[in-house]
């Protein structure tokens, strides 16, 4: 669905990736590698947040490498960042009614479907969103993406900073979003433990380079030490 070829991306006159070649089906897809080594660059790039400088991306067989951001989002693609990825004055309805901002169907009807997925946001649908742990945050922000009705999320390191406790609930979260709503996922995260409980297939970046590419059951502890200079 989404294909990647001699991708290149990075920051003003930095390159950070360098000919990267993928391609992304209906699966949970894992981008995992060590501080620098391009997850967030890559992901901001599949969500047009940064050009596209030199390669191909296309979406559905439709090159997109020069669209917008909002035409991505209009096309099923929904981005969660890292850090800011929610409005924390706003109550956890109201943040995720600005998902249903895009999409089709009745804004209630999906919310009934979130609340569902994720009990805790229905318990805490009137506090502010600044009010909740990090692990419920990180939980609204893609409960808010799902709103969207999106066809594939790009999740960027959403444990960063998650108590274990939290890491856990999280992405048994992931896990139950793929299961419930069909939803491509690509998961970009330093915790490759927990990640290949749930990935389909890992690619690995070392220095904004592919390092390999693989099914997530045939990827060896070596082979991730390797990745992480360990």
């Amino acid at each position: 669905m989404l294909e990647v070829s001699n991708l290149c991306s990075g920051y003003g006159e930095v390159q950070v990736l360098h000919d990267l070649n993928f391609d992304i089906g209906n699966e949970v897809f894992a981008v995992l590698g060590a501080n620098g080594a391009g997850k967030t660059t890559l992901l901001k790039t599949l969500a047009k947040l940064l050009p596209v400088r030199t390669g191909r991306m296309s979406w559905h067989g439709d090159d997109v490498t020069a669209a917008p951001p909002y035409e991505l989002t209009g096309m099923g693609v929904a981005y969660v960042p890292q850090e800011g990825n929610v409005f924390p004055r706003l109550s956890v309805a109201e943040n995720l009614s600005l998902g249903a901002l895009v999409g089709n169907r009745p804004k209630e009807q999906r919310l009934e479907e979130i609340y569902a997925l994720f009990p805790r946001l229905a318990e805490r649908k009137d506090q502010s969103a600044g009010s909740l742990s990090g692990g419920e945050g990180q939980m609204l922000a893609v409960g808010r993406a799902l709103m969207q009705e999106p066809e594939i999320i790009l999740l960027d390191e959403p444990s960063a900073g998650l108590a274990p406790l939290y890491v856990d609930v999280l992405f048994e979260t992931i896990a139950e979003a793929r299961r419930a709503k069909g939803v491509i996922i690509v998961l970009a995260e330093q915790n490759a433990v927990k990640t290949l409980e749930i990935a389909d297939r890992v690619l690995v970046l070392s220095l904004g380079r592919m390092l390999m590419l693989k099914d997530a059951k045939h990827l060896s502890m070596k082979e991730l030490m390797q990745a992480y200079h360990i």
